[in-house]
């Protein structure tokens, strides 16, 4: 059985709907991340399984209890804000005790309950400092302890590296994955990182206008994202679209203004004339000087570079490990090709003007039917 089922929840304020008939499963140990832009509903929803909101319809059950007349703080969940709200006249120490002194847990147990939570975020030796002589980072760990010290069923968290320098957010998640496993449980965080949800989720839902545009593993998310959105939103990625004008159930050629007939693979066979979209990530096209000496033009559904394409550079962006090319094609189309800097066989960088071909196989591209 599911730890946690959200079924049909929807939450409006006003004419404005935040969360519109979600419904979603968190299993036990998992990793669960709601991701989206702005306003998409993930907050409202994590708010909902905290208790801080109420849904206008539907159930939220955790251990298969529906939680509806449970206020927040008897509910075995807690909360870690972005803002951490640690208390600043408070040691590390207190702050981390507060929850359990509400709960009126015996002074003994209390003392082993705190050692045990500063441990688990590696904080041991920092009991008697207080919030300002810690830096971001520590915050936010003892943030964490003192969720975790009363021994919730579930962690929820709601943007907690946002306020974060990049390098410290990446360090912060190593250390989140690795709390996540050692202390066991569900973790279902929110956060608009793409990068962030990618690298610390089991699973992630998108979200979008209140709704779940797609919940899968991240490697599928980014991989075969199933709407336009969730392949513009996960990274970068070319996205090319036009009627489709021949399909035999593997592969489909859509023909896209601008660029031409493209070939792309897909799952089941697709009607002639209907839209569809190409999405293309720039790390799986191919730019050189000239085609792929393994083109075959007399059979380029086998072919390893089916789709080719002559074109020049319209600019670039140095981003020091990758090198990111926008190439212009004749037919006014612009293709977004990615070339890491270290790959064997460089003798120099492409610069703004150089013809160039950009290709890739039918394989590298995903269909999403419109």
């Amino acid at each position: 059985m599911a730890l946690l089922e959200i079924q049909g929840v929807t939450r409006r304020f006003g004419d404005f709907t935040a969360v519109d008939n979600v419904s979603l499963a968190v299993e036990p140990g998992e990793f669960f991340t709601l991701l989206g832009p702005s306003g998409c509903g993930k907050t409202t929803l994590l708010r909902m399984i905290a208790g801080f909101d109420l849904p206008d319809a539907g159930r939220i059950l955790l251990s298969g209890e529906d939680l509806a007349t449970t206020p927040p703080e008897l509910r075995p969940v807690r909360t870690v804000f972005q803002s951490y709200a640690l208390f600043p006249h408070m040691s590390v120490a207190a702050n981390v005790a507060f929850p359990l002194q509400m709960a009126r847990v015996a002074p003994g147990e209390r003392k082993t309950r705190i050692e045990a939570a500063l441990e688990d975020v590696r904080l041991t030796g920092f009991d008697k400092r207080h919030p300002h002589e810690l830096s971001g980072g520590q915050k936010q760990r003892v943030a964490i302890a003192r969720a975790l010290v009363t021994r919730p069923t579930m962690l929820l968290l709601d943007e907690p590296l946002a306020a974060l320098d990049a390098k410290l957010r990446e360090d912060l998640s190593i250390e989140l994955i690795n709390l996540q496993k050692e202390v066991g449980i569900a973790f279902v965080y929110v956060t608009h990182d793409q990068t962030e949800a990618l690298a610390l989720s089991h699973r992630i839902a998108v979200m979008n206008h209140g709704r779940i545009e797609q919940l899968d593993e991240p490697s599928r998310i980014y991989g075969y994202p199933r709407t336009r959105f969730v392949a513009d939103f996960i990274g970068h990625c070319n996205l090319f679209s036009g009627p489709v004008i021949a399909s035999d159930g593997r592969v489909a050629i859509v023909d896209v203004d601008g660029l031409g007939a493209v070939q792309v693979a897909t799952q089941a066979s697709v009607a002639g004339g209907a839209r569809g979209t190409v999405a293309l990530r720039p790390e799986k096209i191919r730019i050189a000087t000239s085609a792929p000496a393994d083109r075959d033009p007399a059979s380029p559904l086998a072919d390893a570079h089916a789709n080719h394409y002559r074109g020049t550079v319209h600019d670039l962006l140095y981003m020091g490990d990758v090198t990111v090319y926008r190439v212009s094609i004749p037919g006014g189309a612009i293709v977004e090709a990615l070339l890491a800097n270290s790959q064997s066989g460089r003798a120099k960088f492409f610069e703004v003007g150089d013809a160039v071909e950009v290709s890739w196989p039918v394989a590298a591209g995903h269909f999403i039917a419109e």
